[in-house]
Formats: structure tokens, C-alpha cells, sequence
């Protein structure tokens, strides 16, 4: 059996979010999902909408996720790795050379996914007027997004996409 772990906040759960969990089970039979809980958000700057408790339950309602854990702190992956058996950890390619992550390949196979262009959290919290515009940074996929439609159209596009995989979940 082939054990995958992937890590993330996964806030305001988005099809971005999906396609990442669902391409991650592919590689696998068994799907290991670390959420930052909220205190270690505060160490990294960042402040979720949904507590952790919240994006938990969330997550584990995707039919791709088998188990979900903390992510308490940046150290704690080597142990995950060992802890869980995981053979391959996955990860969007905006995390591609963090050496976090680089630093489990004597432990396992390290994978960096292409991102799903034109949605990320960063982006509908922007979108929807909740960011704040000194701490927010665009990401390559949120540009690209923006460079193929209006911001309405894009939303349109994503909540029908998502609405439509959604479905599928449950």
C-alpha cells in the first residue's frame, strides 16, 4: 500500500484544494492530510477564516482524504513521515526547493504538483474584499487566472467548476 501525505491550511476550501487532494490520491492508495492548526498560522503570519477544527471536518468530508492530522510546526514532517509509513509527499509547486520539504528525500519520494491555475485562497479572499492588500501576495496561477477573464467571470467559472466536482464528492 503506497501512503501519501500532503500538508496546507486549506482554508475556505476551494476547487484548487480539491484537485490537489484528488491528484495526490491518485499517486497512492492511502491519503494523509497535515492542516496547519491555528496557532501555527499565527507563527507563519497568516490567519485562516475557518478554524482548525473547522477545516478538519472539512476535509475529512473529501472522499479522497483518509486521514487528517495537525501541522503544529515546520519540524514536525520528518517525524510524520516515519510516524504515518509515507512513501511520497506531495506538495503544489509553489512550494517546489523549500527546504522543508527537500529535506525528507533520504526518507521518501518528494513530489511538486502544478498549482490549478486561476484559484487560490489568496484570491477569493481578495476577490470577495477580505484580504488585506499589505499581506497579500499574488501567486503565478492567480495571475494567470486573471489574465484569461474579468474577476466575475472568474469566480463564475470556478463556482460553476467547483459546484460541478463537488457534486462528485459525496
Amino acid at each position: 500500500m503506497k501512503r501519501v501525505l500532503t500538508y496546507g491550511t486549506f482554508d475556505l476550501l476551494h476547487f484548487g484544494h480539491i484537485e490537489i487532494l484528488r491528484r495526490a490520491k491518485a499517486r497512492g492508495d492511502y491519503l494523509v492530510v497535515a492542516v496547519s492548526t491555528d496557532e501555527f498560522n499565527a507563527i507563519k503570519g497568516k490567519k485562516a477564516y475557518h478554524d482548525y477544527e473547522t477545516r478538519k471536518k472539512m476535509l475529512e468530508a473529501v472522499r479522497y482524504v483518509d486521514l487528517v492530522i495537525p501541522e503544529n510546526d515546520w519540524k514536525q514532517k520528518r517525524d510524520d513521515v516515519k510516524r504515518y509509513n509515507i512513501d511520497e509527499v506531495i506538495m503544489g509547486s509553489d512550494w517546489e526547493g523549500n527546504e522543508n520539504f527537500e529535506c525528507l528525500r533520504d526518507l521518501c519520494e518528494v513530489t511538486y504538483l502544478p498549482r490549478t491555475a486561476g484559484i487560490s485562497t489568496t484570491k477569493i479572499k481578495k476577490d470577495l474584499g477580505l484580504a488585506d492588500p499589505k499581506k497579500t501576495k499574488s501567486t503565478a496561477s492567480d495571475k494567470q487566472g486573471e489574465a484569461i477573464a474579468s474577476p466575475s467571470a472568474s469566480r463564475g467559472r470556478h463556482f460553476l467548476r467547483f459546484a460541478t466536482f463537488f457534486k462528485s464528492l459525496f
